[in-house]
């Protein structure tokens, strides 16, 4: 079995891409990251793909305030498809992507969000979360598709929401287990053991799309 191409498009500080990145030169998982594409100049992200000898691209959004122009969006393709990428890995990244993308590579594009889906999608999730009073929160990583953080749902952590949380305490053990499922959904990927029917993702062999951290077991924004 060949190891699984991906490109990662990141806007920030890329902690979930270097966690990819880590299990993937360990040779933990089947997967390459063939390059890091990111919408601003001096990401993070960017200078931990060239440390690791990674291609990294910078291409300009263009004029739009949250989503690509269709212009930049057409040379996030080109760069993609030079590299031989297979899925796309959005690791922090904060612009729209438009419904031409995401057919081009349908059932492809997968994203982390902080915060058990469907509930808090969108921005601040761990702020969403605190402000409701939830007392479980947590991490998915989910197929992307049209709308906001609405894709089927692959794989899932559990966080347990402490009294006296603030967003800051509690976003750091979310990115904790977003460190573990994302690496871990890409390897499922990999293996070709993932079904979708619906909204409903099956892993032939394997995990039931539900798992649970270190926080979790013990009942105690991603980038």
């Amino acid at each position: 079995m060949g190891r699984l191409l991906v490109g990662v498009l990141a806007s920030g500080r890329g902690s979930n891409l270097q966690a990819i990145i880590e299990r993937s030169l360990a040779g933990k998982i089947d997967v390459e990251v063939a390059v890091v594409v990111s919408d601003v100049e001096d990401a993070q992200a960017l200078e931990r793909a060239r440390s690791a000898g990674i291609p990294a691209v910078h291409i300009p959004p263009g004029r739009f305030r949250t989503k690509l122009t269709p212009e930049a969006e057409q040379r996030y393709v080109e760069v993609l498809d030079e590299h031989g990428v297979e899925v796309v890995v959005l690791a922090g990244f904060m612009r729209i992507l438009h419904d031409d993308f995401l057919t081009r590579y349908a059932g492809r594009v997968v994203n982390v969000h902080p915060a058990l889906l469907p509930s808090f999608p969108g921005l601040h999730g761990q702020r969403q979360a605190l402000e409701y009073g939830v007392k479980w929160t947590g991490a998915t990583v989910h197929f992307v598709d049209a709308g906001v953080d609405t894709g089927p749902v692959i794989l899932q952590a559990v966080v347990p929401v402490m009294d006296g949380d603030t967003e800051e305490t509690l976003s750091a053990r979310i990115l904790e287990q977003e460190h573990r499922i994302y690496p871990e959904a890409l390897q499922l990927i990999a293996e070709g053991r993932l079904r979708v029917d619906g909204r409903l993702v099956t892993s032939a062999g394997g995990t039931d799309g539900a798992t649970k951290g270190d926080a979790g077991a013990t009942g105690g924004d991603g980038s």
